[in-house]
């Protein structure tokens, strides 16, 4: 049977164990646990090693406490992720605890535990690892396991799956009781080597680093080996009831109504959106059993902090799918989730309980298509996502060998609104200015477009690059990953003289982050040469790219605005001259001064639904720039009977300032107008050319 299933695979390497310290070792077991998310997701669980130190003020050797610190994720985490505590001084807590209504004040009591200052703060979870009696414990919080614990009768499933070898302890909040429980339990049953934990996860221990991580692992393989044995043959959640529309279908579906519920959660709030039709989605939200376990709720405490205590499921006919009459139904939809988080809120609130937060769903399912997850930006939104998938694992498992249930409301409520976490939440560094906005950025692999996007990250913004050229696009793609994170940036090849693929271009923008805000229109040419010799073809390729292709970006932009109708922004990056003319370069000018005009005419037009529409003027902006790398610096250069090296000094004094205009100049200004500091400003041109008389806006 075992060769039929995926198991986890060890992947200790005795050699590279063989050089760590213990702390070493902890950081080793942690990262290894974390990788594989069948054992733990992102930011759940947490590992421990008690480690004999030097005292930095004794000299002698005591015993300290290395465990995952709060908020941190044991797949990524490293050595400064570990909070460090004198375990005498954990242990001497034990003198002064007086009962469950203490758990706040012994959080308090944590810091004083301190081990040579580390800063790096201890999560509730410690006395859960401190009290145990073993020099290694793990807490992980497994599908398989979770799928025993959230059973109606886990305890019974717990003996018949591990016997002696795994206990059983009721659901309880986490704290210095369910510590002192733990450190009983082991206490009392020297041949235990763990406990499953009701409704939550699981605890392993064991006196040697390498023993509890293949503990660990030899834990859950048996747990998975006993569910493949169990439920083979059964059909999962009561069989299925929808058939999944196609994959372009789903996505496309997704993109249409991704920007519709996310101009209704987001107002105060800005939202970022995910799409996941995996395997495992698909047939949950086309099952017969759907909605009665999805209002349920989930079970372990780290699903429903990330996802709420249950998700908003969709009406939606995969036989026949009418995106429109979806989003029609999404107001009343919407208004009854938050109705009925108001009254989980009022019914379980205490006297001292935080202020209701947002109750906007975060979780949405939609049969047919798949399961759609918002949040304050991209990486939350996708990590609750991955938890609710495990959520659907954990109900699979449970409802195929038991019943399924989730936690009451108000444990649940106890823990969402504990006053910790508020202390948490609370402590969250300030959102940076751009957080929870999606910028599409045309001619984004080029020099300002490039200097834009970073800008705009920088400042917290989601990025869609889109550019003509793959492989400037690629490697713009791939930098800005490593250094902003893979959420936070995507790219489309983009003509933007292509009407089907702008379209398409937005879809992708709609369906990756849930739309757009901000339009940075970017994307050029340049051309010269007297009008004698202008070909038609050149004035019809200006034209195309830079007003056509302005127009059609725009006119997506708007479309998907009016969508949301939370306001949108957009920015054309034009040029001097647009109000300057040249000579030998009608074609660009004429074209630039289009993009001007368009500017105005979009902002009557956008004002009314708060979409703001303004205009930054660069002028020769050699460095970067792919148009400054062709024929376009011969001609600029020969126009005025320079040598070409000697181009952009010519610029330099020619200025008023006597200053050279760089990318990052035009990108500051950009964002100026597309960042709240612009907010009363629309119809504006700023020029960013170091002072041009001629190009004084009148």
């Amino acid at each position: 049977m075992a060769d039929k299933v995926q198991l986890l695979d060890n992947r200790w390497n005795d050699q590279k164990a063989a050089d760590l310290d213990e702390p070493g070792k902890l950081l080793y077991r942690s990262n290894l646990l974390g990788a594989d998310k069948r054992i733990t997701n992102y930011g759940g669980g947490n590992t421990s090693a008690k480690i004999m130190e030097t005292d930095p003020l004794t000299g002698n050797p005591v015993e300290v406490l290395w465990v995952k610190g709060s908020g941190g994720d044991v797949g990524t985490i490293k050595l400064d992720g570990f909070a460090t505590l004198y375990m005498e001084k954990l242990e001497s807590l034990k003198s002064i605890y007086k009962g469950v209504e203490e758990e706040d004040r012994m959080v308090g009591f944590l810091p004083h535990c301190t081990f040579n200052l580390n800063s790096r703060a201890a999560s509730i979870d410690t006395p859960l690892h401190g009290l145990v009696p073993f020099k290694h414990v793990d807490h992980m919080h497994p599908d398989a396991i979770i799928a025993i614990a959230a059973s109606k009768n886990s305890r019974e499933l717990t003996q018949e799956i591990f016997g002696d070898e795994i206990g059983w302890l009721p659901w309880r909040r986490p704290g210095f009781q369910l510590g002192l429980d733990l450190g009983a339990y082991a206490a009392n049953h020297p041949n235990s080597k763990g406990v499953v934990l009701e409704s939550h996860g699981l605890f392993t221990w064991a006196n040697d680093a390498k023993e509890c991580y293949e503990l660990t692992l030899d834990i859950i393989n048996k747990a998975i080996i006993w569910f493949d044995r169990k439920t083979a043959g059964k059909p999962a959640f009561g069989g299925e009831v929808a058939k999944s529309l196609s994959a372009s279908e789903r996505r496309a579906l997704a993109a249409k109504l991704m920007p519709e519920i996310r101009g209704r959660i987001g107002v105060s709030e800005r939202k970022l959106g995910h799409f996941d039709d995996q395997p495992a989605v698909l047939e949950f939200v086309n099952s017969n059993n759907l909605r009665p376990l999805a209002a349920l709720g989930t079970s372990c405490p780290d699903h429903f902090l990330r996802t709420k205590i249950r998700p908003l499921v969709l009406d939606l006919d995969p036989a026949k799918p009418d995106a429109e009459a979806v989003a029609a139904s999404l107001d009343n939809a919407l208004q009854a989730y938050r109705a009925d988080y108001a009254r989980y809120y009022n019914e379980c609130k205490h006297n001292n309980s935080p202020a209701m937060r947002d109750p906007n769903p975060v979780i949405f399912l939609i049969p047919g298509v798949g399961m759609l997850s918002f949040a304050k930006d991209k990486a939350t939104a996708r990590i609750a996502g991955e938890f609710y998938v495990n959520a659907i694992n954990v109900m699979r498992g449970s409802s195929l060998v038991s019943e399924y249930q989730g936690l009451p409301e108000q444990e649940a409520f106890d823990i969402e609104y504990w006053l910790l976490e508020e202390a948490k939440l609370q402590r969250m560094p300030k959102s940076k200015s751009l957080a929870g906005r999606v910028a599409f950025v045309t001619g984004g692999a080029g020099g300002i477009g490039r200097a834009t996007a970073e800008r705009l990250l920088g400042e917290g913004a989601c990025v869609v690059l889109a550019d003509i050229d793959a492989e400037a696009l690629k490697t713009a793609h791939d930098d800005f990953a490593k250094r902003y994170t893979a959420d936070a940036v995507r790219s489309v090849q983009l003509n933007v003289t292509d009407e089907a693929g702008v379209i398409a271009s937005y879809a992708e923008a709609s369906v990756e982050f849930g739309g757009v805000d901000i339009l940075v229109s970017n994307a050029g040419i340049a051309s010269s040469a007297p009008i004698e010799t202008t070909e038609l073809s050149m004035w019809t390729r200006n034209i195309d790219i830079l007003a056509t292709g302005y127009f059609l970006v725009s006119r997506e932009a708007f479309r998907l605005f009016r969508r949301q109708k939370i306001g949108g922004n957009v920015v054309f990056v034009a040029s001097k001259n647009g109000l300057a003319a040249s000579p030998n370069a009608s074609a660009y000018c004429a074209a630039k001064a289009a993009e001007i005009h368009l500017a105005r005419c979009l902002a009557l037009e956008g004002a009314e639904g708060g979409i703001r529409v303004n205009t930054v003027n660069p002028d020769a902006v050699l460095r970067g720039s792919k148009i400054w790398n062709g024929e376009w610096r011969e001609q600029r250069a020969a126009s005025s009977n320079l040598q070409v090296d000697e181009l952009e000094e010519h610029y330099r004094k020619r200025s008023l300032l006597k200053l050279n205009v760089l990318p990052e100049d035009i990108a500051e200004a950009v964002y100026f107008l597309a960042s709240d500091a612009s907010a009363k400003s629309t119809g504006n041109i700023i020029n960013v050319d170091a002072g041009n008389a001629q190009s004084f806006t009148r």
